[in-house]
């Protein structure tokens, strides 16, 4: 269902979290649903239909990660989870589970907005079908034509390292973990085979001229995986 005016349902058993998120979210102009517990946010998810879920992951009555596969059997919402735990296989665990995307506690109400920016745009249908080509004036990737170029130049890429970079592409803003990179560009029985993604990725940001401490285009979630960030170059 959509919205003129996007929903977000807040399911965060924290009173001053749901605050806080309540005042953030309405000074952004979302309508706001909160819930105190899983069973309450399953609820409202099921009546209400919101446009967004950010789920803490830590709730009274269910894990969070229950929460997201109960979700999932009947809706594709675009899911962003919440923890104060930091750990890799946490993230990994919801990410492959359905989840969209992950921030942990305490975090920035403006990469927050940013986040839920960008899976709305992906729920509204301004890019419900994956781009088939991106150009931000220096870097292009022609995803049908399966061409790249750099400041108007041919990019040469091999099969693996094309293969990467356009399903980040297809992607854009989210996060893609590891596993799902392996098993979908090497196969399922490489799942564990990180190292051939490091490689990769290293040749892809010394193709791109792309510093891996101040990335421009491909973000490293350590343990976790890769994003490709659009819409960063000056």
């Amino acid at each position: 269902m959509s919205h003129a005016t996007p929903s977000v349902l807040v399911i965060d058993d924290e009173a001053q979290i749901r605050k806080f998120l309540d005042i953030g979210l309405r000074a952004e102009g979302y309508d706001v649903l909160l819930a105190a517990t899983g069973s309450e946010g399953l609820a409202l998810a099921a009546t209400r239909s919101p446009d967004l879920v950010i789920l803490d992951i830590g709730l009274p009555d269910k894990e969070g990660h229950e929460v997201l596969a109960e979700l999932r059997e009947w809706s594709q919402v675009p899911v962003l989870m919440l923890s104060v735990r930091d750990a890799e296989a946490e993230k990994v665990r919801a990410l492959d589970a359905g989840a969209n995307d992950y921030v942990t506690k305490p975090f920035s109400i403006q990469e927050l907005m940013a986040r839920l920016r960008v899976l709305l745009r992906t729920r509204s249908g301004e890019v419900t079908r994956a781009p088939q080509r991106f150009d931000d004036g220096r870097l292009v990737i022609d995803l049908a034509l399966r061409e790249a170029t750099l400041d108007s130049a041919p990019l040469s890429l091999t099969r693996k390292e094309y293969a990467v970079l356009a399903m980040l592409v297809q992607h854009a803003g989210r996060v893609v973990t590891q596993q799902q990179l392996l098993r979908d560009i090497w196969g399922p029985t490489h799942v564990h085979d990180t190292h051939y993604l490091r490689i990769v990725l290293g040749k892809l940001r010394q193709k791109l001229g792309d510093d891996p401490t101040e990335p421009r285009w491909l973000k490293t979630e350590p343990g976790v995986g890769y994003r490709f960030m659009p819409g960063t170059s000056s």
